[in-house]
């Protein structure tokens, strides 16, 4: 006892906030311990019990359990090792907690969400960062069309009868690349399409994973971003297949961001007569690209080749792409895309 002071349980509980209940489970529990007893057998507690209750409840409001606060009250770890920990197991669930937000405010966000879909989309954002890779090198094989690729347990071993000296790396003969190996270009254009998901990644980061996740699965998607792969692929080799020393010729999509963006600025209507030189810069340019200078029709096939390019999901793609890869907001193309096709279609009209 200190100056012979003690304190009933209820004059514990009104000194610290606790209900007798609760004092009563943590004296049950020993992490504050009477001092003495009264002849009927209630429990008289010191002052040290005061300070010792207000450690315990402020352990527990961190989220520590009974073990853990029993070994820091008295005394075998130190606070500041325990309070690294909980950081640590605090950083977990959070991280889950951002996960579990991220999927029921993408479900929130639909407008008549299926339970079938917000399975998938919980799926999707727990998925492990090799699973992640997996998925999205599916959907990348898929689009550039990739054979697929066997595993070292797959590749045929030799027997021992038919094993021979092999040369050494120095003496080996030069391989050559395959005929189908990807191009420079190509192995550029997959990495940017390819989204890596940051250890520490925010709400916003996790649901446009999510939805990036969800748009690869497409099969419609796949198709159509596989066209505008093949459509790239056609035009670097047509501008490869040139007058050696020329300088490489954008795509017509490029080419129309470019040209249209000054006029979709301006407030321009794509049939008014102020939009003809943009529209005749549109086809001198795009011309090159597409191996039809001169020819006979120009804003017939331009329109053809714009029309085939149009996929606004393209748009939601890379959008959903920088949010995930921290990077800045891209520009999207579809408007410059639709402003050019209806350019092009007023005046094959009036030609």
């Amino acid at each position: 006892m200190h100056s012979g002071i003690s304190y009933s349980i209820g004059e514990l509980a009104r000194r610290t906030g606790l209900s007798v209940k609760t004092i009563r489970f943590y004296s049950d529990q020993h992490l504050v311990v009477p001092a003495s007893r009264t002849p009927a057998g209630y429990r008289r507690y010191g002052p040290e019990a005061v300070a010792r209750l207000a450690l315990v409840r402020t352990l527990r409001e961190l989220g520590l359990g009974l073990e853990v606060i029993r070994r820091i009250v008295d005394r075998p770890l130190s606070l500041g090792r325990v309070a690294a920990e909980q950081v640590a197991a605090l950083d977990v669930q959070i991280s889950a907690l951002r996960l579990r937000r991220a999927v029921l405010s993408a479900v929130a966000a639909r407008r008549e969400p299926t339970f079938e879909e917000m399975e998938l989309m919980h799926r999707l954002a727990t998925l492990s960062e090799k699973e992640r890779r997996r998925l999205i090198d599916g959907f990348l094989d898929a689009v550039f069309e990739a054979p697929p690729q066997p595993s070292l347990t797959d590749a045929p071993q030799p027997s021992p009868a038919d094993a021979s000296p092999q040369p050494s790396p120095a003496d080996a003969p030069p391989q050559l690349a395959p005929a189908d190996a990807p191009h420079p270009a190509e192995g550029g254009l997959r990495r940017s399409l390819t989204p890596e998901l940051p250890d520490h990644a925010t709400e916003e980061q996790v649901t446009a994973w999510v939805e990036l996740a969800e748009l690869s699965l497409d099969d419609e998607f796949r198709a159509a971003v596989r066209r505008l792969v093949r459509e790239h692929a056609g035009n670097r080799h047509g501008r490869e297949g040139g007058v050696a020393g020329t300088p490489p010729v954008p795509d017509v999509v490029a080419v129309a961001r470019d040209v249209v963006n000054t006029a979709l600025a301006s407030g321009i209507r794509p049939e008014a007569p102020e939009a003809d030189p943009v529209v005749a810069a549109l086809v001198t340019r795009c011309a090159p690209a597409c191996g039809q200078a001169g020819h006979a029709a120009p804003h017939e096939w331009l329109l053809q080749r714009l029309e085939a390019a149009r996929e606004p999901r393209r748009d939601t793609y890379l959008r959903l792409l920088a949010l995930v890869n921290g990077w800045p907001a891209p520009e999207p193309v579809t408007p410059a895309i639709d402003w050019a096709a209806a350019a092009l279609r007023a005046r094959a009209v009036a030609g």
